[in-house]
């Protein structure tokens, strides 16, 4: 019996073994499946054109090691990174950058992660004396998840046994200290700077496949990376300035607008594209707090293709519920940040799902005789404007009036103090004569330009015959242009007025203009053309003539070479680790706190981040120094910041980048009642008494002691 029973049990069991074998085959065969059509799927995002995605995804990562290398030896070239001290490569994180390291700093050097992340979250040092947490207030997780693998790959390295870096002693002529100088991912600033030169190297890889899927050629995506090279100093900054946001946030806006075009190419709308788009959408807001105005131009060109006829409502329904998502997800893991909320980019979302839930029962009611895509239109401009007001007004939030601020000095020349700030930056300035000159010499403009035109033809016989015989337009298999080319003319228009207003946003302008040039190899547009020509001998001489400019650009870049070298500020900050207590409060120019709070981790009370309201006022405050006010009363509002210390540079009481632009000119729109009296400022670089004690100065920074007696 008891034999019996054990092969029973063992029978039984054997049973149990096989259905749990066949569970399992079933669900590996079901991955499987699963493998193969998303695969299949990710093919479609890379060419429609042939099946060769290898050959495709080969030539993509080519592109990207090529520039990568290419901007790490720019970058290596222009200051000798590797052989700089550790002081001197946090002086070269100038202005915001040094801000944005100096929270990637914090966290490594913290006994453990965790309560690294809540020193930052829980900020005392950046706006003295409140307690700021600047996770939500900087979009700081680029330097959290760097701290959090920096940590790691140092852990690990160091439980395995391998050192991580090297250093040695560099001598920096007479006159001047030698100082340690260590190379390797070991050294927190270069395994930072590495890992930025990485992404943007892997942004070209995603420009290549997004020129060929585009295109569907990959002599499209060919030309969209050689277009990016030969206008690669209008393009991009990363090799200049590596901790910029836009270093982290533009990569994934690339990614995000590949995966808008497939979906508003594919007949059906999967709802792994719409995660997908949307997880993309976050990735792209976390790091930077202008990503909203781009996606506001985004959401006016994809509606505009809507009101067009080129979508149905259902696809853009999903998209602005993608939107939507990625927007919530962004609001909680910025612990609430009201910008988010109060943006045209919010409002805008909320009137284009009005719009499609209200439409058909109001605006095609009462349009009378305008036509039905005016009112749309109208209806959403007007819409995201008045509820942005709203929710401002209702919530109290004013921390983007500098940005309105700003289009109306760029429209109607308004001025006020902080509109100064910007528009007398010559990043801020209007669009240089020079930029459209250099994209004609590399004939990216003329490029471009044909194509605009013969997308904009081609739109205007769509619609014109959509609008004369529906029925007619119906009936076709395919509309005489795609969407997704609409869309991408769009948002070419608006990106080129934003460059035209806004130098610096030059940056959005030329990769799309290098994206646009792809769609030289599009048969739907220039069919007509490949009868007679091959499309790769029409590539090969389009980039032959490019390269006459292109590589002349390029060979410029390489020939920029320099070392770093900043005594006057080294000076300043040793002088300050020496001679201050470490709860001393400073207070000047923002670049400038931005190195003193990185490199000597004292208190400041104003930094370069710009866009909030309260840091703004207590900037004007501190700025007060360069106005033409009485030292008395210039002084009562520095101590009732709590100020220990003011430095004070010459420069910027004499820099005048144009006219009506120096400290004491900004003021005069400011203050008039003061206007036309000396400037405090170059009465205090005379002598600072008998309001202020100078207790530093080496002929560029003066330390001003900011007493109660």
């Amino acid at each position: 019996m008891k034999r019996g029973g054990a092969r029973k049990s063992a029978a039984s069991g054997y049973r149990r073994l096989s259905t749990s074998r066949d569970r399992l085959t079933l669900d590996f065969r079901a991955w499987q499946d699963w493998l193969c059509v998303t695969v299949k799927e990710t093919g479609l995002y890379i060419t429609r054109a042939d099946n060769k995605i290898w050959l495709t995804l080969l030539m993509a990562a080519v592109s990207g090691i090529l520039h990568w290398y290419h901007i790490t030896t720019l970058f290596e070239n222009n200051s000798h990174f590797s052989h700089l001290s550790t002081l001197e490569r946090e002086m070269v994180f100038r202005t915001e950058m040094g801000l944005y390291y100096s929270y990637f700093k914090t966290i490594i050097e913290a006994p453990s992660f965790s309560e690294g992340l809540l020193r930052i979250m829980n900020d005392n040092i950046t706006e003295y004396p409140l307690v700021i947490n600047t996770l939500k207030r900087f979009n700081l997780y680029p330097e959290v998840v760097l701290a959090f693998w920096y940590r790691m790959y140092t852990g690990m390295m160091n439980v395995i046994g391998i050192s991580t870096k090297s250093c040695w002693i560099v001598n920096r002529g007479e006159g001047v200290s030698p100082v340690e100088s260590c190379e390797g991912l070991g050294d927190p600033a270069s395994f930072y700077v590495a890992v930025i030169f990485l992404l943007n190297g892997l942004l070209v890889s995603v420009f290549f496949i997004y020129g060929t899927y585009l295109s569907g050629s990959r002599f499209g995506g060919l030309l969209t990376v050689a277009c990016y090279f030969f206008n690669h100093g209008e393009s991009t900054r990363v090799m200049w300035t590596p901790p910029l946001r836009e270093s982290f946030s533009y990569p994934f806006l690339v990614v995000q607008m590949l995966l808008l075009t497939y979906i508003l190419r594919a007949p059906n709308v999967s709802r792994r594209s719409l995660i997908a788009l949307s997880i993309v959408n976050a990735l792209f807001m976390l790091p930077w707090q202008f990503a909203q105005f781009v996606l506001l131009t985004q959401m006016a060109s994809v509606f505009g293709i809507y009101i067009l006829g080129f979508m149905e409502s259902c696809k853009l329904q999903m998209i602005l519920y993608a939107h939507m998502a990625s927007l919530g997800a962004c609001f909680f893991l910025m612990f609430g940040n009201s910008m988010l909320l109060t943006s045209f980019y919010a409002s805008s979302l909320v009137v284009s799902w009005g719009i499609l839930e209200l439409g058909p029962k109001y605006l095609e009611k009462y349009r009378k005789d305008i036509p039905l895509w005016v009112v749309k239109g109208f209806a959403w401009v007007f819409g995201t404007i008045v509820l942005k007001w709203l929710m401002c007004l209702i919530l109290g939030i004013s921390d983007d009036a500098h940005i309105s601020n700003l289009l109306k000095a760029k429209l109607i020349g308004y001025k006020d103090f902080d509109t100064s700030m910007y528009t007398c930056a010559l990043e801020f300035d209007f669009m240089e004569k020079e930029t459209p000159v250099r994209y004609m010499k590399t004939l990216l403009l003329p490029v471009v330009f044909v194509i605009f035109l013969v997308i904009s033809l081609k739109t205007y016989q769509y619609v014109l015959s959509n609008l004369c015989n529906e029925e007619y337009m119906e009936r076709q298999e395919d509309h005489i242009i795609r969407g997704e080319i609409v869309y991408h003319t769009l948002q070419l228009l608006i990106f080129a007025v934003l460059a035209i207003l806004v130098m610096r946003l030059k940056l959005f302008l030329t990769p799309h203009m290098c994206i646009m040039a792809s769609l030289v190899c599009s048969k739907q547009l220039f069919g007509w053309v490949f009868r007679k020509v091959q499309p790769g001998t029409l590539v090969v001489a389009i980039l032959a003539m490019m390269a006459f400019e292109g590589i002349a650009n390029v060979q410029k870049e390489w020939s920029i070479v320099g070392e770093f070298s900043n005594l006057p500020q080294e000076e300043l900050l040793t002088w300050i680790k020496a001679n201050t207590k470490e709860d001393a409060v400073f207070a000047g120019a923002m670049p400038t706190m931005a190195s003193v709070k990185l490199s000597t981790l004292r208190p400041i009370v104003n930094h370069p981040h710009y866009e909030d309201a309260g840091l703004r006022a207590r900037t004007k405050i501190v700025y007060s120094i360069y106005s033409r006010k009485p030292a008395k009363e210039v002084k009562r509002e520095l101590l009732r910041l709590g100020i220990n210390y003011y430095i004070l540079e010459d420069s910027w009481c004499l820099r005048r980048t144009k006219p009506g632009c120096s400290m004491p000119e900004i003021w005069d729109i400011e203050d008039p009642a003061n206007a036309g009296k000396i400037p405090l400022c170059k009465m205090l670089s005379k002598d600072s008494r008998p309001f202020f004690r100078t207790v530093f100065d080496n002929g560029i920074f003066k330390v001003l002691e900011v007493s109660r007696e």
